[in-house]
């Protein structure tokens, strides 16, 4: 943890090329993994634990690649993240797809397991979203912190830290240009959630076309699932 401002100068993770670490990655993957096992049978397009099983397949040589600390991208890393979290998003908007369904034409008498059902597929959404653009943005979370400065792809994200150098000292120390610093997962988790509630950027703005389609379509998903299923729900429950 930077305990100073003088600390946020050189103790970022860049600094010291040490990489951002595996863990929180794999959890909130597995968090995933479980929303998507609790759901029930008919929103899911497969045996419950087909799909479940292919992503800890994913997930396993990854963690076994980088175990500790995202430093190592080769191109079947590289492959297997992107993969692995297209699954998530793809499964998790097939569920949503195949709720919207049951309500619309289905005779839904079970509205607690729907509200169950709608919580766990926007939590999800949230989690693979953030997920996706945290593999994207700056060409991935071991590119972000091995490669120099001026060798990063083009960014789809602009952090208010990004452009904070202009501000006073106490900002200006822990900006992009001062002391190097990058997003990390939980930033990243943190656009998924503001766009999700609010359905549109707040503090950070996309910039390149696949960020701007990415967060349209889950702003879409979670105002679907908040409006529509939510609201059929809380309906059925009365």
């Amino acid at each position: 943890m930077v305990t100073s401002r003088a600390d946020a100068r050189i103790r970022h993770p860049r600094h010291e090329r040490r990489g951002e670490a595996r863990l929180p990655g794999v959890v909130v993957t597995l968090v995933a993994i479980a929303l998507y096992v609790g759901l029930p049978q008919q929103l899911l397009v497969a045996p419950r634990y087909v799909l479940p099983a292919l992503e800890l397949l994913l997930l396993v040589p990854l963690v076994a690649i980088n175990p500790k600390r995202l430093t190592r991208q080769t191109v079947t890393f590289r492959f297997l993240s992107l993969a692995l979290v297209l699954l998530i998003v793809a499964s998790n908007l097939t569920a949503l797809g195949i709720l919207i369904h049951e309500l619309v034409h289905a005779d839904v008498k079970d509205g607690q397991s729907l509200l169950v059902a709608a919580l766990q597929v926007w939590l999800t959404n949230i989690i693979a979203f953030g997920l996706t653009y945290w593999e994207l943005d700056r060409g991935g979370p071991v590119v972000r912190t091995q490669a120099p400065r001026g060798e990063l792809p083009l960014a789809d994200f602009r952090f208010s830290q990004d452009e904070n150098d202009d501000a006073v000292e106490e900002v200006a120390d822990g900006s992009s240009g001062t002391s190097d610093w990058v997003p990390t997962l939980v930033d990243y988790l943190y656009i998924s959630v503001t766009n999700s509630t609010a359905f549109s950027p707040t503090d950070t703005m996309p910039l390149s076309t696949r960020a701007k389609l990415l967060m349209s379509v889950e702003s879409i998903a979670a105002l679907l699932t908040s409006l529509l299923v939510i609201a059929r729900a809380v309906s059925i429950l009365h």
